[in-house]
């Protein structure tokens, strides 16, 4: 079932490839098999021919797409559900830069579909009451809001623009960057930035050929610029998937397609850091306090008994033995050990902790969710770049 379902998903178009994707990132909503089958739903689609590509810059633009570019290549370098990008050189400067195209009708057809599917969400989650527990109707809503959002390119790139601000004030412009994007050349449905050449992040060999940095060097720049840009930039990159992550051959890492992004508002960070605060000392009432802060509530909710909750998932955490490595020193030949912990277990505490906030009324902001998404494809990237790290315990990340 789970193989003709993402096939099916493939087959219906652009809404239902991003509802896939979304279904492979959000192992916490659905079951483990659907998970793991929609890995493989692909946003390659169709490629829009040319003339009509032309038609949507110049009426875009308002101007011929003579008056702006000195080339244009008619054959994409990508093909998505959403946008079709190509390659181009501006007129008189001669940069290269990417052109970003809004594929005809997706507006509509996303509008219709998602209008459709909002509604079945609704239906199912009347006919089985069950489903409220997964908050499966605001999920869908947010999809719909943030897939909507993608359509308009104006707000991707004041989102590029941010992140660009954010690299500068932290002084990380070393080690990463985010692509210029000229605005006198975009719109709604258009835009134009810098192209950035390079390889995908997930691809050993090939980094190791364009750059001379470490690759796990270059991945922990990756996490910390990321990390980083969630306490300190107005957005996060809230899309981190192979193909957005270009390490370029300078050796810095370029992050690309803004379109989907991350806020968290301070009153939620004051929360979290609670929460990790009582964490810490195993409070679980002030742990449960915590997260009530941090969500909406559905009623009222009984404090003692969601810590009890908490208590229960602590306690499953805490019968786990942690890893006991012992190797010698590479200098003098000295034994020496080292502890660490199962990320999986990780993950899984954060899961079990949506899962016992929903079961307590408590409906965790969208942000968290979005948090955890990007941590999976995080954490899929060390176990290919560095298998050996442990995110958790090392001093550089």
């Amino acid at each position: 079932a789970p193989v003709i379902v993402r096939r099916t998903f493939e087959a219906l178009g652009a809404t239902y490839v991003k509802l896939g994707q979304f279904i492979a990132s959000a192992p916490s909503v659905f079951p483990k098999e659907y998970v793991e089958e929609f890995q493989k739903c692909l946003d390659a689609t169709e490629v829009t021919d040319f003339s009509i590509i032309k038609r949507t810059i110049e009426k875009d633009l308002g101007r011929s797409i003579d008056d702006v570019f000195a080339t244009i290549d008619p054959v994409p370098l990508a093909s998505a559900s959403v946008a079709q990008v190509h390659r181009a050189t501006l007129l008189g400067s001669g940069r290269d830069v990417v052109v970003k195209v809004l594929k005809p009708n997706v507006e509509d057809t996303l509008k219709a579909d998602l209008s459709f599917v909002l509604i079945v969400s609704k239906v199912l989650q009347f006919l089985n009451p069950e489903l409220s527990r997964t908050s499966l109707v605001d999920i869908v809503g947010d999809i719909r809001e943030s897939m909507l959002e993608e359509t308009d390119f104006r707000k991707e790139a004041q989102n590029v623009d941010a992140f660009r601000r954010y690299l500068e004030d932290a002084e990380l412009t070393n080690i990463a960057k985010a692509p210029q994007v000229y605005k006198q050349f975009s719109g709604k449905r258009v835009m134009v930035m810098e192209y950035f050449s390079g390889v995908p992040l997930t691809d050993l060999e090939a980094i190791r050929s364009v750059s001379t940095r470490d690759p796990e060097a270059t991945l922990i720049n990756a996490l910390n610029v990321w990390f980083g840009s969630v306490l300190a930039c107005e957005s996060f990159h809230a899309d981190v998937h192979a193909g957005n992550l270009i390490v370029c051959p300078d050796g810095r890492v370029g992050f690309i397609d803004f379109g989907i992004v991350g806020k968290i508002s301070p009153s939620i960070w004051g929360a979290v850091q609670a929460f990790f605060q009582s964490t810490a000392a195993r409070d679980y009432e002030r742990m449960a306090l915590a997260l009530v802060t941090m969500g909406a509530t559905d009623g009222e909710v009984d404090v003692k008994k969601f810590a009890n909750d908490l208590r229960k998932v602590y306690e499953t955490l805490d019968s786990i033995e942690p890893t006991v490595l012992v190797d010698e020193d590479t200098f003098d030949g000295t034994p020496r050990a080292a502890v660490t912990v199962d990320q999986q277990q990780v993950t899984q505490l954060a899961s079990d902790l949506i899962v016992a906030a929903e079961e307590n009324k408590i409906k965790l902001p969208k942000a968290f969710g979005i948090l955890i998404k990007q941590l999976i494809y995080f954490d899929r990237y060390v176990q290919l770049l560095a298998p050996d790290l442990e995110v958790i315990d090392d001093d550089r990340v």
